[in-house]
This record gives structure tokens, C-alpha cells and sequence, in this order.
């Protein structure tokens, strides 16, 4: 099941139409209080969310979805006008999986909604990944740093669970745009380097793994690496 939530009815209707000619099972709302009632009856394998819809907007819906245990991990693709850099930016951030600028075309949204459906299936698998004093839980989206909590973004998160998932490997600032932010994303490599920025914060001093290697990118330096 698809949940589909867009104020405008004829956007609305196009969206539903497609997904049930491409088999999906597909359901629609016009605004956030019908979608929150209909997600405490059934949870949906994805969401289409618009930005801008009356009452509660897409944002605070996104947020919310992600602060539930029961909805944290259902992928969520924006499906908006806004168009700026930091919308796509504050989404992604948000948790959003993916982030489409209207107007679209049918078989690109089919071809992103597929691709997001693989990720999310391929999460769900329960898998740790360690490092020295890095422990992640892939699965609930926990780290930890020397058994202690850390509160991580969504990209964040993504970009950790990359680098431990290829321990000692360099990654140029585009390899990084493709692999955590995606094909799709149109921002530029600073980008990455605000997020490791505030990764490097956030894990205190284990910080030190994560190492800029000059003039390429950055990796996860090993442990024996480490000084």
C-alpha cells in the first residue's frame, strides 16, 4: 500500500492512477488529519507527501513520522513545488528518502518509488556494524559511541552507516553525493562537508576515524589507523 498525500485533486487522481496501473495498492488524502487517522489503521510501505497542504503542513507531518516508532521507518518521498536548495536540503534532513519537484514526470516518479521501496527493504534487514568505540544498530537506527547514545540526523546516519559499512576506503565528495544523498540530489559537495562536520561533533572523540583524506574525500579510517 501507497499512501498518497496531495491537496490538489487532479494531482492527486494522476498519482493514483499510476501507482494502480503499476500494480501498487494506492490510497489518497487531501490534507494531514485524514492521512494520520488512516495511518493508525494501516501502515502504507511508502508515502508521497506534498509540502504545502492546509492545516499541518508535509514538513511537520515528516517529522512526526519520524519521531514514531511505528512509522520511523516507513520511506517517505516529497512530492512538492518548492524547489530551493535548503527545502530539499531541510527535507532530506528531516528523513525524507527522496525528493521530487513537481511537475514530474510519471515514469521517473515509478522508477524513484521503486528504488526507495529497494533501500527501505534492504534496511530492514537487522544488521550492526562496529568500528572502536562506534557501535550502529542498522535496524532500530541507533549509535552509540563507548555505550553512550548519539542523537544522529537521517543523513547523518546514512553517511555513518557508509563509511563503517567500507572501513579504510576513500570516497571523493561525489561518490558520497551518489551513495547517501542519492543520484537525484542536485546539491553541491559542501554539502558533504557540513554533514561530516557536524558527524565529527556529534562522536566526540571517536571523531578521529573519520578522516579527511586531502585533495580526494574522506573515509573511515580503520582503527589501527587511528592517531
Amino acid at each position: 500500500m501507497i499512501y498518497s498525500v496531495e491537496d490538489d485533486q487532479a494531482i492527486r487522481d494522476l498519482l493514483l492512477y499510476t501507482l494502480r496501473q503499476a500494480g501498487y495498492e494506492a490510497e489518497g488524502f487531501a490534507e494531514g488529519k485524514a492521512f494520520q487517522e488512516a495511518m493508525r489503521e494501516k501502515l502504507p510501505k511508502l508515502v508521497l507527501l506534498d509540502q504545502m497542504l492546509p492545516g499541518m503542513d508535509g514538513e511537520r507531518l515528516l517529522i512526526q513520522m519520524r519521531r514514531d516508532e511505528r512509522t520511523r521507518h516507513i520511506p517517505v518521498i516529497m512530492l512538492t513545488a518548492k524547489d530551493s536548495e535548503m527545502d530539499k536540503v531541510r527535507s532530506l534532513d528531516d528523513g525524507a528518502d527522496d525528493y521530487i519537484v513537481k511537475p514530474f514526470g510519471v515514469m521517473e516518479l515509478l522508477s524513484r518509488i521503486r528504488a526507495v521501496l529497494r533501500r527501505s527493504e534492504k534496511k530492514q534487514k537487522h544488521e550492526r556494524l562496529s568500528l572502536g568505540p562506534i557501535d550502529m544498530d542498522v535496524g532500530r537506527r541507533e549509535v552509540k559511541v563507548d555505550d553512550v547514545p548519539v542523537t544522529l540526523t537521517n543523513k547523518e546516519f546514512r553517511l555513518l552507516q557508509f563509511l563503517m559499512s567500507n572501513p579504510g576506503l576513500v570516497f571523493s565528495r561525489e561518490q558520497l553525493l551518489d551513495s547517501v544523498w542519492d543520484t537525484g540530489y542536485a546539491g553541491d559537495t559542501r554539502t558533504v562537508d557540513m554533514h561530516v562536520r557536524t558527524l565529527r561533533v556529534k562522536l566526540g572523540e571517536a571523531a578521529i576515524l573519520v578522516q579527511t583524506v586531502r585533495g580526494v574525500g574522506y573515509k573511515l579510517a580503520e582503527e589501527a589507523d587511528a592517531v
